[in-house]
Order: structure tokens, then sequence, then C-alpha cells
């Protein structure tokens, strides 16, 4: 018994992350002598029936037709120290299983002969701690009732010699068959769902809004939202059927459907953060021969996803082997690639728009590196975080108080955190009008040792039109002009004569001083007064 208390930590594991509210039980390894999983009341989750679990063994047949025994507990985990005896102070290790030599040391009676040991002060604990003695020829259903919320444990000893034997354990919770464990998950994903859905009619809202003026890069934007619906939608659908159902084989190709879109979701994300690193769309229209490289990354990490996913339901840690490298490593690496080629294109683009002085694109941009960091300075809190709780997991007792939460330290979080990312991702690049206009056209960049041009003198003037132009203002034109008079074709070069006919009709209805020229009279001039002639010799001194 000492044995499989001590790992009852690889045991929980099994039995937290098990596919199915029934885990087997047999004497073929000490740790599968003890199954152990969280169970909620009925008060605890609500449902239908009262929770139980219960417990069956295979029949077994001897050559001899003698009798086979086990020795049966179910007990809540806080009450491991009720079970057996110390038969001195100094003694390794407790007596558990009541045998004749037990019963005359008075640690027993004799009609506890095969039953687990109880300590005489077991019958005041809250939780009922039931010990039985399996006859295999004829072995009995004993069930036991969930009273309150906990960590139960069943434990299992061969009282015959050399005994074989094996079982089923059925974990069963008043709301249905899903794992006390995984219960949480289907609120959340339900939740998440609704979410990304409201996030799809907002999307889509604009989307068919501004149908005739979208960009490439928000039609991938679209299909992740509705591939995120999808998927989500489906995951959760799993679980409520697993919950309904138990783990049957639809369940099990559910799993497998669930595992197929979530390798196909990190991939697409991985692929669409890319291309909008690079400037798709907004600061270059075509990628080019770059974008075929990026669908290969993408495809080959869907395929070595999808290949994990498969592993990783088909192979136990037990027969794990150096070959899980072959499966881990391609994975490993097509992640890699994405991180570093991800980082260094939003960089190269962040550069490229400050130094042709395109600050509305640029901050876009800047925004999205905020949020990248964000994420990253999260993620890495949060597994400092949890380190100190990990620290922890050599404690028998680490799973029994964590079993409610570790599916949200494990995966819950990870969601929540991409959820953020795809909206915040969607809200930045969101369809307005004016797309293209403001994805082509380039800002008018302002010079830094304050020069200016004819164009420019009146608008100058004025403090407000020196700062940056936003987003909207770019895609509605800046400076003055009327909606719809921003262009992304340069303008033509024009010649002098030109340009000062233009700064001269920009001039009209202005009072100016003209200066003429030597040579030069104005008709007024020649018809000046006698009057006005003599005016003017006094004046400067000269005669005509």
């Amino acid at each position: 018994m000492r044995k499989p208390l001590l790992s009852l930590v690889t045991t929980a594991f099994s039995a937290v992350f098990v596919a199915a509210n029934q885990i087997g039980i047999d004497n073929d390894k000490d740790y599968d002598r003890q199954q152990c999983s969280g169970m909620y009341s009925k008060k605890g989750w609500g449902g239908d029936t009262d929770p139980f679990i219960l417990t069956t063994f295979d029949k077994a047949s001897t050559p001899d037709d003698k009798d086979v025994f086990v020795s049966l507990v179910v007990f809540e985990f806080r009450d491991e120290d009720l079970i057996g005896v110390w038969p001195s102070p100094d003694a390794p290790e407790k007596e558990y299983v009541c045998t004749q030599p037990n019963i005359d040391k008075k640690f027993c009676n004799s009609t506890q002969l095969g039953e687990f040991i109880l300590s005489p002060n077991a019958s005041d604990s809250r939780n009922q701690i039931m010990s039985k003695k399996i006859n295999l020829k004829d072995p009995q259903v004993p069930k036991y009732d969930v009273k309150r919320t906990g960590y139960y444990c069943v434990s299992s000893f061969p009282f015959s010699k050399d005994a074989q034997y094996k079982g089923k354990i059925e974990f069963r919770n008043a709301y249905g068959k899903l794992p006390a464990a995984q219960i949480a998950k289907l609120p959340f994903y339900a939740g998440i769902t609704i979410v990304y859905a409201v996030i799809g009619i907002f999307w889509g809202f604009l989307y068919a809004q501004n149908r005739h003026d979208i960009l490439p890069v928000q039609n991938y934007i679209t299909a992740i939202v509705v591939f995120l619906i999808v998927e989500y939608l489906m995951t959760w659908g799993f679980y409520d059927y697993q919950n309904n159902h138990g783990s049957n084989a639809l369940a099990k190709v559910m799993l497998v459907i669930v595992s197929i879109l979530n390798a196909g979701r990190n991939s697409f994300s991985f692929f669409l953060l890319l291309i909008v690193c690079m400037g798709y769309g907004v600061v270059k229209p075509s990628l080019g021969k770059t974008m075929v490289y990026v669908r290969f990354l993408a495809i080959a990490h869907f395929v070595f996803g999808v290949i994990y996913a498969v592993a990783s339901l088909s192979i136990t840690p037990d027969n794990a082997g150096p070959l899980v490298l072959f499966v881990i490593l391609p994975l490993a690496g097509t992640l890699t690639a994405f991180y570093v080629w991800t980082l260094n294109s939003l960089n190269l683009t962040m550069k490229d728009l400050l130094e042709r002085k395109q600050s509305v694109k640029a901050m876009m941009y800047k925004k999205l590196w905020w949020c990248i960091l964000a994420s990253i300075i999260v993620i890495f809190a949060f597994f400092f975080l949890n380190s100190f709780t990990f620290a922890e997991r050599s404690s028998p007792d680490f799973v029994p108080k964590h079993w409610k939460t570790r599916w949200f330290i494990l995966d819950g979080w990870l969601n929540l955190v991409y959820m953020v990312d795809i909206a915040y991702v969607a809200y930045l690049w969101r369809p307005t009008a004016n797309n293209r206009r403001f994805a082509m056209s380039d800002e008018i960049a302002q010079d830094d040792d304050g020069g200016f041009d004819m164009g420019s003198f009146g608008g100058s003037l004025d403090e407000e039109d020196a700062r940056s132009p936003t987003r909207e203002e770019m895609m509605n034109g800046y400076g003055g002009r009327s909606k719809g008079e921003l262009s992304p074709v340069p303008p033509k070069p024009v010649s002098e004569g030109a340009g000062k006919k233009a700064q001269r009709s920009s001039l009209d209805g202005e009072t100016i001083f003209a200066v003429g020229e030597d040579g030069e009279r104005s008709s007024e001039d020649e018809f000046e007064s006698p009057r006005a002639s003599a005016e003017k010799q006094k004046l400067t001194g000269k005669s005509d």
C-alpha cells in the first residue's frame, strides 16, 4: 500500500487527463493498483443524478476452483492517514491489510480479514471510507456515494497469493460522464465560441459595408475568424458530446478532428502574423515569390502538428522512446522558423516606414509590435509565477490541491491570450472606407530643416496643419482636400513657367507690392500730369 500512495502523483496525472470517466485498475504495476480522480458533489456543479464511484472486477477462473480475494478501499485523499496502522513507533511503514498475523496483534478483528485496516477514529471523518474484500470468483460491484466535492482514490491489493485481477473504475459525476477535472472546459469553450462569433459579426458587418474596398490581407483575417468560430464550436461540441455519451468511437473520431483543427489554427495563425509583419496589403501590394515560401512553411508546420497530435493520442509516456524526437524536432524547427522570420520581418517593415517617414503606417506596426511584446511578457510572467506552484509537484498532495485549476494552467489561459491577440490584430486591420487608397498612398514627408514650398505656404501658417495625419485623414484626403482627391499616383513634374503661373494664380485677390524692372513703365506713367511730374523732380532731384 505504501508504494501506491507514494506514487499518487503519477497515477493522478493519468486520471486527471484521461479521455473518459472510466479508468482501468490491475496489479501488473504498483501504480495501477490505485486510481484517483476529482469528483464534484451534486450541489457543487449540479446535475440530475447522485454522483458515485463504481468498481467492477473481471471474473477470475482458477483450475482448482479456489477462492481469489482482492482487498479494496475507497476514500477521499485527505483521509489517507486514517488507512493502516503503525505496528510500532519506529516501524518503517504501516500495515494496511488485515491478515491473520495482524489479527493476532489486535490490529483488526476476524470479521475484517482481507480488508484494509482502518484507524479507530476513521468513523469521525466527514467522508465515508469504504473497505471491502472482493471474491473474484463471483465479484460484487461495490458502489461508493460521493457526498462532498473532493479528490477520491480507489486502492486495491491482491490478498490471495499470486492473485491476478483486472477491473474498471467509473467516476460518475452528477452532471454527466465528463471527468471532473475537465468539466470546466465545457462553459469555457462555449464562452470563447460566443466571443469569436461576436467578433465575426462585427467583422462581417464592416466587411460587407466596405466590400468594394477590401485588401487581400483582410480576406485572410476573414478566413481565420471563420475558422476559429468553427474550431471552437467543434471543441465545445466534443466536450458536450463526451459529457452526454462518454468516450465511445464517435467521441474518439471527434477528438482526432479537434486535434487536426488545432494544428490548422496554429499554422494559419503563424502564417497570418508573418504576412502581416511583412507589410502585405498595407506596405506591399504583393509579396511575390516570398508568399510561396511562407505557404510552404505553414503547410509543413501543419503536417508536423498533425503528426504530433496523433502521436500524443496514441503514444503513452511509458512507451515513448528516442523515436519521439523525430516527431517533436520537426515541429520545433518550423515553429522556430516562424518566430525568427516574423520578428525580423516586423523590424524591417518598421524600419522601412520610418525611413520613408510614413508615420501613420509605422504607428500601426508599432502597435502590433507592442501587442506581440505584451503577449510574450504575459506568457513568461505566467510561467514564472506557475514555477512556484510546480515546485511542489513532488509532494503527494500536489494534484489533489490543484485538480480543479490545472486545465486552465495548461490550456485555458493560452487560449485567452490568443483570443486577445486575434481581436487586436482584427481591430488594427479592420475594413474601413478607402482601404486601398490608404494602403497604396504615401504620406507626404515633412522636411526636418524647416523648409517649405509655395504650394503649402498658406496652410503652413496654421499650427494645426503641422501635425502628422491620422489614418482616417490619410484615407479621406489630408491637407484640406476633399474626400476622394488623394491619389496613389505621384504628381507629374511641371515646367518652371507653369510653376510660376500656378503660384501667380494662387495669389489672385491678395494685396501685393509689384516692383518694376529697368526699362519697364506702366501705362499710367505714360500719361503723368504736369503737377505730378514737378513733384517727382523735387523728390528725386532729377528731370526727365
